[in-house]
């Protein structure tokens, strides 16, 4: 890695502490509360109203609450895709049925993760999905998303990339995670949209 790589690894990681800091002192009521006015804001993107399949994932603990939005996406008839954490880091896919069928999986000593229960349908499904909801910590002004850190959805956007597949990234976060700067590498890309409880950015580029 060169030093300005190593630069941007290490802004990357005292950026991710510094948010984490501020979402482990939201209190439960605080995260509802958020959950339901960033669902209603996500609804309003015509990116989600013409996709027939979303890729999306389960919200855990302080994160922005996702749960209420795969519901209504569902209830629109969107076929809702929702991750599943594989040994090395990549993602498989299974289809969201319903709150109920989720099964709580511990990946080693990590958080515990909400997952379908149901059939898996390959890394490949994504490819089919007409948006992509990422789960990142903020979002600059040029659309460049941080991650946890762990890579999987690196992954996953480098998947998309090599089938072609252009599906509208959304980046969906707290009002006070959009910031003036987020560290980017070379393999970063941008997202098109952030959703945020107080509203939507867009950003430029294609997403």
């Amino acid at each position: 890695m060169s030093h300005r790589g190593r630069t941007a690894d290490s802004d990357k990681r005292t950026l991710r502490r510094e948010i984490l800091s501020m979402r482990n002192r939201l209190t439960p009521d605080d995260v509802r509360v958020a959950a339901a006015r960033l669902a209603e804001r996500a609804l309003e993107l015509p990116e989600l109203a013409g996709a027939d399949t979303v890729a999306a994932y389960v919200s855990v603990g302080a994160e922005p609450g996702t749960l209420a939005l795969l519901d209504a996406l569902r209830a629109r008839g969107v076929r809702v895709l929702l991750p599943v954490l594989l040994p090395d880091n990549d993602l498989d896919w299974g289809e969201y049925t319903g709150a109920g069928d989720l099964v709580t999986v511990r990946h080693g000593g990590r958080m515990a993760l909400l997952e379908p229960a149901g059939e898996r349908l390959g890394p490949d499904a994504v490819t089919t999905a007409g948006a992509v909801l990422l789960p990142g910590l903020a979002v600059d002004a040029r659309g460049m998303r941080l991650g946890r850190g762990g890579g999987s959805y690196d992954r996953v956007l480098a998947r998309l990339e090599r089938a072609g597949a252009h599906p509208a990234l959304v980046v969906l976060l707290y009002d006070t995670e959009v910031v003036g700067h987020v560290p980017a590498e070379p393999h970063d890309r941008p997202v098109r949209a952030v959703v945020t409880p107080s509203g939507v950015r867009r950003f430029g580029r294609p997403g």
